[in-house]
């Protein structure tokens, strides 16, 4: 169990760099999150309505100009002019996949760097003191900015992936529709 007067106190003992290390992580965290819930919703919903254009178009219920699939906005429906069109599609659905794949590489080192200049302010400090009862409880402390590096690093790769398969998902199903519109 986490003791709350433990983290109070390695709060107070905390340097400038903590400090820093701890808020970009924080917001890398909180930038994590938003990016999967907006991705996570954006592409539910538009894959929803590139199965119903496909759906549509398969059963000849509607023309593709007639749905809401984004390749209703082609002019011509040539192979060219539908490639085009999901390679925009795969850049809209990949959208924040570059930011989750930075955080996830960049918050460890982050954190690592926390970890390594409070190990340095700690052996810095000793002076004279050797004691293993003084270096022990520093160097725990701070290592917590290395455990929050991945504690960070692990949602942001997980959400990457998550992101990753719902975009192919989509562009799968993109990918279906310009395969039976060439050959219509």
């Amino acid at each position: 169990m986490i003791d709350v007067s433990s983290i109070l106190h390695f709060l107070n003992e905390s340097t400038l760099i903590t400090y820093v290390v701890l808020f970009w992580l924080s917001f890398y965290f909180i930038v994590s999150f938003a990016i999967l819930f907006s991705r996570l919703t954006y592409l539910a919903v538009w894959t929803s309505k590139e199965r119903d254009a496909l759906e549509d178009i398969l059963t000849s219920r509607r023309e593709i100009f007639q749905t809401e699939s984004i390749l209703r906005k082609s002019s011509e429906l040539n192979k060219n002019n539908l490639e085009l069109y999901k390679n925009l599609a795969e850049k809209k659905a990949t959208v924040g996949l570059t930011w989750l794949s930075i955080i996830a590489s960049t918050s460890p080192f982050i954190g690592l760097f926390g970890t390594v200049i409070s190990i340095l302010e700690t052996f810095g400090g000793l002076g004279g003191q050797n004691s293993l009862s003084i270096i022990a409880p520093k160097i725990s402390e701070a290592l917590i900015a290395t455990g929050c590096g991945i504690f960070v690093a692990i949602p942001a790769y997980t959400f990457h992936l998550i992101i990753k398969r719902k975009a192919f998902e989509l562009l799968s199903i993109v990918d279906s529709e310009i395969k039976f519109l060439v050959k219509a």
